[in-house]
């Protein structure tokens, strides 16, 4: 597996008459990694940021408080001084003071000439400092998050973000190399034009923008980050077993953070697979048990969960009609129900639940089916709840809000109290998520993602397969996919428009298997379909252009 390559990251804040702005560079559209993204400027530490030379210049912070910052045992100063040196090498400014406390002013010579030899490894930023007076003020720079490129990615980092002011009057270009544009954007317009897709971000860089959203002024965004101290990413390998051997998991394996999550001692007893008709616990009130129907479409099975209240218990998605996994939910609540909730009506999830309605009385909560042909008609629900509404549990809630895209009747349900999000088919492991018009509908679905951003999870609770942490990376991660699909649609309509949607699935598919394309037309479906919403692209009998 690809060692994860230790990099650092700078997001520098300005006022503005708008509140506060952050500077973000556009990545080289030939990149091997994030191409034609918007970025903060970073890159990876090199031998000399970790130079001992360089503590004589270095203010705030010496390797030992800088190990205690970032929770690493070594070179940690060489982090903090990376992220200067790359944005200098990559946006021209350069976070440092003279004698005076001054930063250089846009006349000073290290901007005008020390550039070049820095980027070009030809003058270290200890010589820089030495030759003119300058002191690095790593105490300025506010550690905000952590992050590590999960496996799979051309390139693996290990990166760290910071914080800080931007220098004052000094003026911001980018190296016309590794970047090609840069900007200044309040965050709230970061997130807005992600949205829109006018601008791509990776998750990391869209996780700090949607927290420093948050505030009005960088003054507050920068306490609030000095206050609270990132979690480290974990990195480490976590014993379990598979089929009774012992194994050791790793970050980006599907079971990972569940087991991580259930066994915290690390007593590697936990089978890292699902096993279909087995209880396993996934909370302090929430169990899960998975229906034997493994297919293509269902992973290793449709996921149930019960959740154990007090009040009575509450069961999610029965699943298919399957008459040993119905008597295993019913064993286990002891023939008693609150409530039945169903995310959505297809066949894998619904069609058990009038048969456990039957056994146990308790009511179904959910909505109608829509009439597409791919539905459960047997679900009558007793109660169609509204986005938003909540069922009180002993000490908490169970908050039910309405999530189309996969399904144009998909709900998600969140258990507040362990931030715990049971996305059904809305966001699923180890897969994207089918949108199959007509009911499927990808603004709708995009919508309802972004709409989840603003809830507080901890955790979700797929349909399908395990646990996963780090809810908002997945979402972004889900989003961000997306919209570079469908700006290769876009290019797609640019290169053989108009073209019908079988001549423009071998290109905007390209890097799928030919075999693949059958069902990737109804994809493609739905991303013409939403930029025709958009304004973006019309059709002219069967075939499609860009508009």
């Amino acid at each position: 597996m690809m060692q994860p390559r230790p990099a650092s990251t700078l997001a520098l804040l300005r006022d503005s008459a708008d509140g506060f702005e952050v500077l973000m560079l556009q990545r080289s559209r030939k990149a091997a990694f994030l191409p034609g993204y918007y970025v903060f400027p970073g890159g990876a530490v090199d031998a000399g940021d970790a130079d001992s030379g360089l503590a004589a210049f270095a203010d705030g912070h010496d390797e030992a408080s800088a190990r205690e910052l970032l929770g690493v045992e070594h070179d940690a100063l060489g982090y903090l001084v990376a992220a200067i040196r790359e944005c200098f090498e990559e946006a021209g400014l350069l976070l440092a003071r003279d004698d005076a406390g001054q930063h250089p002013g846009p006349a000073h010579p290290v901007l005008a000439s020390a550039r070049e030899p820095v980027t070009r490894g030809e003058l270290s930023l200890a010589a820089l400092c030495d030759a003119h007076g300058l002191r690095l003020p790593l105490g300025e720079m506010t550690y905000i998050d952590h992050w590590v490129t999960p496996p799979g990615a051309p390139r693996r980092f290990d990166t760290r973000f910071f914080l800080a002011r931007a220098p004052a009057d000094q003026v911001p270009a980018h190296d016309g190399r590794e970047t090609i544009n840069h900007c200044w954007l309040t965050p709230q317009e970061a997130l807005t034009q992600h949205r829109a897709g006018k601008r791509q971000f990776g998750a990391p860089t869209l996780t700090v923008l949607r927290r420093l959203a948050r505030f009005n002024n960088a003054a507050d965004a920068l306490d609030d980050a000095r206050r609270r101290k990132p979690k480290p990413f974990p990195t480490e390998p976590w014993p379990a077993r598979k089929n009774g051997d012992p194994i050791l998991l790793h970050p980006g394996d599907a079971a990972y953070p569940e087991v991580r999550k259930r066994d915290p001692q690390a007593y590697g007893q936990l089978e890292a697979r699902i096993e279909p008709g087995q209880w396993t616990p996934v909370g302090e009130s929430i169990w899960r048990l998975t229906v034997p129907n493994p297919s293509v479409m269902t992973g290793p099975g449709t996921n149930s969960y019960l959740i154990r209240d007090p009040g009575g218990d509450l069961v999610i998605d029965p699943g298919p009609h399957h008459e040993q996994h119905l008597h295993r939910l019913l064993d286990q609540c002891g023939g008693q129900l609150r409530a039945i909730l169903v995310t959505h009506t297809h066949g894998d999830h619904s069609p058990g639940a009038q048969a456990l309605k039957a056994a146990t009385g308790a009511p179904l909560i959910g909505l109608p089916p829509p009439a597409d042909g791919h539905q459960d008609l047997t679900f009558r629900p007793d109660h169609i709840p509204a986005d938003g509404e909540t069922i009180e549990l002993d000490g908490t809630r169970l908050k039910i809000l309405h999530t189309p895209g996969h399904a144009s009747n998909h709900l998600c349900f969140l258990h507040e109290g362990e931030g715990m999000l049971f996305s059904g088919d809305h966001i699923m492991q180890g897969s994207t998520v089918v949108i199959n018009p007509p009911d499927g509908d990808m603004t709708d679905y995009l919508n309802a993602l972004m709409n989840l951003l603003e809830e507080e999870m901890e955790w979700i609770a797929p349909g399908h397969g395990f646990l996963m942490a780090y809810p908002q990376l997945v979402i972004d991660l889900l989003v961000t996919h997306r919209l570079s699909r469908e700006r290769k649609v876009v290019r797609a309509l640019r290169k053989v428009g108009p073209a019908p949607l079988e001549t423009l699935v071998g290109e905007a598919y390209a890097d799928a298997a030919t075999a693949l394309h059958r069902m990737a037309e109804r994809s493609l479906l739905a991303h013409l379909l939403k930029l025709e919403k958009d304004g973006r692209a019309r059709r002219e009998g069967d075939d499609w252009v860009l508009c």
